[in-house]
């Protein structure tokens, strides 16, 4: 496919696929949990597994969010988002960053790094700058230029058939 002179496929075209089997396929696919912040003024962040490493050089994440996301709209105002990949004990921050409406920040103990909100005891960290915003369906792909990065000695929370849980690395065959 050559991207710069196809017509790209029309996504509001009549769609076959049943959206439960859609939705239990990709249940399926163990993905890293993660809680995407930014702040003006007031820290704000929302869970978010729809995430990904997107190139080395220069350093890039990108992210997913819902169109009509309030943290899309804030970052979108900023320029900039940190990226809080949960530690394997962390589920019930996932859970608490993913409802609507409360202060999801009370009770959590985070920090300011790089300018951003920065939660505890997570598995890696990346304060990143707005690069790109793409509308696709009913989301918009971030993509970030990492500014600051670290990571911690601890095993990270993944989410799969909607339950958290951990990886567990598999021995090598003898």
């Amino acid at each position: 496919m050559n991207l710069n002179e196809e017509a790209p496929v029309d996504t509001h075209a009549e769609v076959s696929v049943d959206p439960q089997a859609f939705r239990a396929a990709m249940g399926a696919v163990a993905t890293p949990v993660s809680i995407v912040t930014t702040t003006l003024g007031v820290p704000h962040g929302t869970t978010v597994s729809a995430f990904a490493s997107l190139s080395l050089d220069p350093p890039m994440v990108l992210v997913s969010l819902q169109h009509d996301s309030d943290l899309l709209e804030l970052i979108t105002r900023s320029g900039r988002f940190g990226l809080n990949v949960l530690a394997f004990d962390q589920a019930g921050i996932a859970s608490t960053f993913a409802r609507r409406g409360l202060d999801r920040f009370a009770g959590v103990n985070w920090v300011m790094d790089q300018g951003l909100p920065r939660i505890a005891g997570i598995a890696s960290w990346a304060a990143c700058q707005v690069v790109d915003l793409v509308r696709a369906g009913d989301h918009t792909i971030v993509t970030g230029l990492v500014g600051a990065a670290d990571s911690f000695d601890v095993a990270g929370l993944v989410y799969q058939h909607r339950r958290f849980g951990h990886f567990t690395p598999v021995e090598p065959a003898a």
